[in-house]
């Protein structure tokens, strides 16, 4: 076995060392099977935090398709393949029927900027309005409006950062909230407007995930989407980590939201780790940027992809996922409650369906050393998850939705004692 020391320097010395690595004493795994992860040492991890095996590690049947279809085709949109054009459909009818036509990439950071690039064209705009907390993606684009991540570059003169309220956090009546957050969406508008930049988008994650999963006053997101039409803007909505069934009762966190896109970008979990990604919009807008691009991406909508997403819808249906998320993340959500009662360092459970997360807090200021605390216990417990939210004080618990009946209570268990042994420190 390669020790984690040895490969460590090995890998700073080809990757570099600005590449982050999870936990102070880094995992080296080397395999993977459904929810279970199986280290170098030969200890096996639960995996309740990576939603890129939205089906589970390795599953059979994506895998099969995943090498079936290599031995036998992979080219490019520019020929004619049914498989592609099938998948689009299975795909497509998982959305409202407004939303009809799908455009390919390789990664969220494509979709996300191809659906800036239509917005930017069809409005004569370039405004963008997202969270003061939030990551969307790695090109020079998406760079400019990050604002969850350190990077060199700064925000761009046309990007407007509002705070997402959370109701919490803010010991405010909700209407009170309500209005104040809407007044900042109004400001932000109306200076990009005054600035000459007008309003291309708007983007966002439905589920607010970044941001730590904030619980927004009811109309928010009605009134965000009201005021980014009124100016002129499109709504994006980023489902990387909010779609494919994780909130258990909506296929898409758009749905959940009732955030009403005019784009939508799919990323990760679209493929099983296999590199796809997509921006799914309407005819009307399609019709209006199509004619003006010849938009073509090598690798994008081939045929291995598209059967490899197949089999992820396939298996989804087949294994009835989104109502297995709905159902263990209800059990999971009361346990999450019940915690947030018992321990007066957690200020609240977060989330829905299969994302979910406590916020730690001590004498009303976030507390991220407990929420890192906790994330190091769970790991001795052989559990992952992770943390997030602007202070990092908030748990992510976001496990590929294969997970079972059988697994959550060794989550929920290994929560309850990781909690426990950080009251005592």
């Amino acid at each position: 076995m390669i020790s984690n020391a040895e490969l460590i320097a090995r890998r700073n010395r080809t990757i570099g060392p600005y590449s982050p690595l999870f936990y102070d004493e880094p995992l080296q795994f080397v395999s993977g099977s459904g929810v279970w992860l199986t280290e170098a040492s030969g200890e096996r991890f639960l995996d309740g935090y990576n939603n890129v095996p939205h089906v589970g590690h390795a599953n059979p049947r994506v895998v099969r398709a995943l090498a079936e279809q290599a031995g036998t085709l992979n080219i490019h949109t520019r020929y004619l393949n049914e498989r592609v054009v099938a998948y689009s459909e299975q795909l497509l009818a998982t959305f409202p029927a407004r939303l009809d036509r799908v455009l390919y990439g390789n990664s969220g950071s494509e979709a996300n900027e191809l659906a800036i690039r239509i917005a930017r064209q069809l409005t004569g705009a370039r405004g963008m309005l997202v969270s003061d907390y939030s990551y969307h993606g790695t090109t020079i684009t998406l760079a400019e409006l990050t604002t969850g991540l350190r990077t060199r570059e700064p925000l761009a003169p046309h990007v407007r950062a509002i705070r997402v309220p959370d109701l919490d956090r803010d010991p405010r009546p909700e209407p009170e909230v309500l209005a104040a957050a809407l007044a900042e969406i109004d400001t932000a508008i109306a200076e990009l407007a005054d600035a000459g930049h007008g309003l291309a988008a708007s983007l966002f994650d439905p589920l607010f995930s970044t941001e730590g999963m904030a619980r927004v006053p009811e109309g928010y997101v009605a009134g965000l989407v009201e005021r980014v039409r009124r100016a002129g803007g499109l709504v994006i909505a980023d489902e990387v980590q909010s779609g494919f069934g994780r909130t258990g009762s909506h296929f898409w966190g758009h749905e959940w939201a009732g955030m009403d896109p005019d784009l939508v970008t799919l990323g990760k979990p679209m493929g099983n780790g296999h590199p796809m990604s997509a921006v799914v919009t309407s005819a009307a807008v399609l019709d209006e940027f199509g004619p003006r691009n010849e938009f073509f991406n090598t690798f994008a909508g081939n045929p291995v992809s598209a059967a490899v997403g197949a089999a992820v819808l396939d298996e989804m249906a087949a294994a009835e996922l989104m109502p297995r998320a709905a159902k263990l993340g209800a059990v999971a959500r009361t346990r999450f409650d019940a915690l947030a009662d018992r321990y007066e360092f957690v200020r609240a459970a977060k989330g829905t369906g299969m994302f979910l997360g406590l916020e730690f807090a001590r004498d009303g200021r976030p507390a991220p050393d407990l929420a890192k605390r906790v994330v190091e216990a769970m790991k001795t417990r052989r559990v992952l998850i992770s943390r997030i939210g602007r202070d990092e004080s908030v748990l992510k618990v976001r496990p590929p939705l294969a997970f079972g009946a059988d697994e959550l209570p060794i989550l929920l268990d290994a929560l309850d004692e990781s909690l426990a042994e950080a009251e005592r420190v």
